[in-house]
């Protein structure tokens, strides 16, 4: 029960069973919408308003959440997500099956309670001893797991494909990047458009790919401009999203439009007003002084039309420089005055105003062009040369439509329109789309260890990105260095799960037959072992012989075939088979799932867990880290201390509060 102190503080003791239950209430609602057979969840407002959705992110953000245990749970899940753009509900998942197996471990635990006031403090410092020793534990050596019993299976995508995709479309139901995407859209929007909106991804980042440059240049260009990049249009089928030339400037003319007749057309952008600033910083107008009346408000008249006809002038200089460089589209960050308007309307100028940073931003970076601040500076680089300058009409609003004539950033530009019957749907499928640009932005990030030795694996790909191991690496330094080549994935449905929990085990028994110091490795992976595999016993609770058999093969594979997956996915993409060659050795479900466990030479034309598609190694190794960081931080609050804020007397009577111990703890 909370402890009320002098009626304005009150604070809560929390026990081990108390963050568990507070995560399973988060799983519950998560397991709602979790794995391929997982449903949509629908959300209602005391307004009525009604919300429909299977991202896990917009789910936990859209709950009420009083328990501050809960909301510092959905903060880790939500910062984790904003990096890697996926995993909110495996994280949820996932967190929760790693403090069940901690705290049936903890209860398992010989009686501390000599050392300790209670039973539930005891239970408390085992569970916080093991988060912490599982954390040390990943943090050192998971990254080598992953190199050696996942990284050998994966197959790293080739970026140049993206422009193949463009060139064959005939050819996307094989194309890696599309069936990574469509993994990623099938868990958040379903399978109905998953093939569609990946293939406008794939099309998207293929318009947006830097001429030699690296995927992730590609990728930030297209994270950092999104909201720049996508126009929402609600009222639409999904299926009527598609690409438009150029860029849309989510503003309409403030005067009428240019008239080009085919010509290049040249813009300025503002930052400021094209009235020039009539007074410095500090300088007062005095309008006049005297004693007599009629003297002083004559020469108030005589100053106020000698300023008019001033700042008239000003203005008229600033519009004759913009005609004698040809300009004729003013761009503004700001609203301009009516006089401005009027006289680039004379000029046969248009205006558009109050354009956000992130479009003007954006069309400096496509046109080359510097914006200008002070109207009186203007110059020749401060122009952007345009091939067109039109209005657009997307749904119910009229935009602003321009591409351009050359662009210093080697990039083709072009704009996405989102469609969605209503608001709040269009909303989603804009934020899977960011979310699919952060995903692959975390899988071309190569994952790497601080301290790696001559007995660790590193993955190199070739020019024609099949895979192949090094025992050994001479002369290998001690700084950082990548374990994983960019762009690594593997096949979806608890892969990474599966081949996880089988390295963790193994390395746990070789780590107790080899090693009788360090006691910790043992148990440390046999939890962690444990929990992940309670991710694919989600994936596959609809049929737990579907699991047992994917289990089953794939433990298989690993120990019969010294190909890697990576192998059979290459084949599948670069070759067609002949007849004489061989079916499956391992043949699941009809229809459903299929390992192809053969030799090189007898691939069959049709690729293992083609159903299920791919997931990123990168995003699931930064997953796995963020749940056991986030674990270990729960099991270190000891205390919730509710305050209040009913009158000025609450900081008086906070200060006088003694902490017990040292400034650190009190700080911590």
């Amino acid at each position: 029960m909370p402890v009320c102190l002098s009626g304005m503080l009150s604070m809560e003791h929390l026990h081990l069973e108390h963050v568990l239950q507070t995560v399973c209430v988060l799983e519950s609602v998560i397991l709602r919408s979790f794995g391929p057979e997982g449903g949509q969840v629908l959300f209602t407002r005391d307004t009525g308003q009604a919300m429909l959705s299977r991202s896990g992110t917009r789910i936990l953000t859209a709950l009420q959440l009083e328990h501050p245990l809960a909301r510092m749970v959905v903060e880790c899940v939500l910062k984790h997500s904003t990096v890697t753009g996926d995993g909110a509900k495996t994280f949820i998942l996932l967190l929760a099956s790693l403090l069940r197996m901690i705290h049936t471990m903890a209860c398992k635990e010989p009686n501390l309670s000599h050392t300790y006031n209670s039973r539930e403090a005891a239970e408390a410092a085992t569970a916080r001893h093991l988060a912490d020793k599982i954390l040390a534990f990943s943090l050192e050596e998971l990254d080598d797991l992953i190199v050696k019993g996942v990284g050998p299976h994966g197959y790293f995508l080739s970026w140049e494909d993206l422009t193949a995709q463009t060139q064959s479309p005939g050819h996307t139901n094989s194309h890696s990047v599309q069936k990574l995407l469509a993994s990623f859209f099938h868990s958040r929007l379903g399978h109905t458009h998953c093939d569609f909106i990946s293939d406008l991804t794939c099309e998207l980042l293929a318009h947006c790919k830097f001429k030699n440059d690296l995927p992730s240049s590609s990728l930030q260009f297209v994270n950092d401009n999104f909201p720049a990049l996508h126009t929402p249009v609600s009222g639409f089928p999904i299926s009527s999203s598609r690409l438009i030339e150029g860029q849309v400037i989510h503003r309409d003319f403030a005067t009428s439009c240019p008239q080009t007749d085919h010509q290049p057309i040249k813009a300025v952008v503002f930052t400021g007003y094209l009235q020039p600033e009539l007074l410095s910083a500090g300088e007062v107008l005095e309008l006049g002084c005297g004693e007599h009346g009629v003297e002083e408000n004559s020469r108030k008249e005589r100053n106020i039309m000698q300023f008019s006809a001033w700042a008239e002038r000003s203005l008229e200089c600033v519009i004759a420089k913009l005609q004698s460089l040809g300009v004729s589209v003013v761009l503004s960050a700001v609203k301009q005055s009516a006089a401005v308007l009027a006289l680039a309307s004379q000029a046969e100028m248009c205006v558009v105003e109050c354009v956000s940073e992130d479009e003007l931003s954006l069309f400096a970076q496509l046109s080359g062009a510097t914006p200008v601040s002070d109207c009186l500076m203007i110059e020749p680089e401060h122009v952007a040369i345009l091939t067109f300058c039109r209005p657009i009409l997307l749904g119910a609003h009229r935009y602003v439509h321009v591409a351009f004539h050359d662009s210093e950033v080697m990039v083709t530009p072009c704009s996405l329109v989102i469609c969605g019957a209503g608001e709040g749907q269009t909303d989603q499928y804009a934020c899977a789309f960011q979310d699919a640009i952060r995903m692959l932005l975390s899988t071309w990030e190569p994952l790497s260890m601080t301290a790696p030795t001559a007995s660790k694996r590193t993955l190199h790909t070739d020019k024609s990105s099949s895979l192949h191991t090094d025992n050994q690496i001479p002369n290998a330094p001690l700084l950082q260095q990548c374990v994983l080549e960019p762009g690594c994935v593997i096949p979806a449905g608890g892969t990474f799960e599966f081949l996880l929990n089988h390295v963790l085990l193994q390395h746990g028994r070789s780590c107790s037959v080899s090693d009788d110091t360090n006691m910790d490795i043992p148990a440390v992976c046999q939890l962690l072992a444990n929990a992940l595999f309670s991710i694919p016993r989600q994936i596959y609770s609809h049929s737990l012989r579907h699991f047992l058999q994917i289990q089953t093969r794939l433990l298989s594979f690993i120990q019969n075939n010294s190909h890697p997956f990576g192998l059979v996915y290459k084949q599948e993409r670069n070759t067609i088979p002949t007849q004489d060659q061989g079916k499956s050795e391992f043949p699941l479900e009809e229809d459903k799932l299929s390992i192809h466990c053969c030799r090189e030479a007898d691939m069959p034309p049709k690729v293992f867990m083609s159903h299920l598609g791919l997931e990123s190694v990168s995003c699931k190794y930064k997953l796995l880290l963020a749940v056991l960081q986030c674990a270990s931080s729960l099991l270190h609050v000891d205390t919730v201390l509710h305050t209040c804020t009913a009158s000025h007397a609450q900081s008086r009577r906070l200060a006088n509060i003694s902490w017990e111990g040292t400034e650190d703890e009190a700080e911590d």
